[in-house]
């Protein structure tokens, strides 16, 4: 059975091309909603994937209708692919995943996106490696000044006060001052 999906980005904007399109092309149903594809959370699109059945095909006018980025895109796909359906785009006719040629342009996709999030952690991890040489701190700040917990070592050797009281009397949770007097 042929699915659809279809999506705008705004309320002002109107689902009726791209549904005359779908029909047009022979499906039988089509999901349509008016939501950003920015947004993780597409209820319709969700209840499409959960409505496929093995040898279904969805539909798109375009692939940016359905997915954000490429990687969204292969996520999608491989949900579709787990329901043993396929996925066609009527604007790129390269994007037809009951066809060998468009199973392999997807395996390229997949390629190029996993080439592209390897790249993205190398640049990450080399530019936090060099942050940390030139004396950058990630996390948050210190709870305590150095002075406050000097101070703080120093009224539990010298004055053997505990740590809960010493926690209350400079404002901060008994755990921040153990991993402070722990540095």
């Amino acid at each position: 059975m042929h699915i659809a999906y279809a999506r705008v980005s705004t309320q002002g904007q109107d689902l009726e091309q791209q549904r005359a399109a779908l029909l047009a092309a022979g499906c039988k149903r089509v999901f349509e909603e008016k939501i950003s594809g920015a947004r993780k959370d597409r209820p319709e699109l969700a209840k499409m994937l959960d409505h496929l059945r093995p040898g279904d095909v969805v539909n798109v006018t375009r692939l940016d209708r359905l997915a954000r980025s490429t990687t969204d895109l292969l996520h999608i796909v491989d949900r579709i692919k787990e329901k043993e359906a396929g996925l066609r785009s009527l604007a790129e006719p390269w994007a037809d995943t009951t066809s060998p040629a468009g199973k392999m342009i997807m395996t390229v996709f997949a390629g190029i996106a996993d080439f592209e999030r390897s790249l993205i952690l190398d640049r990450t991890s080399v530019g936090r490696a060099a942050a940390k040489a030139r004396g950058v701190r990630f996390g948050p700040p210190n709870a305590l000044s150095p002075e406050q917990v000097a101070h703080a070592r120093q009224l539990i050797d010298s004055e053997q006060k505990s740590v809960a009281s010493i926690a209350r009397l400079l404002g901060v949770h008994r755990a921040t001052l153990y991993r402070a007097l722990a540095n």
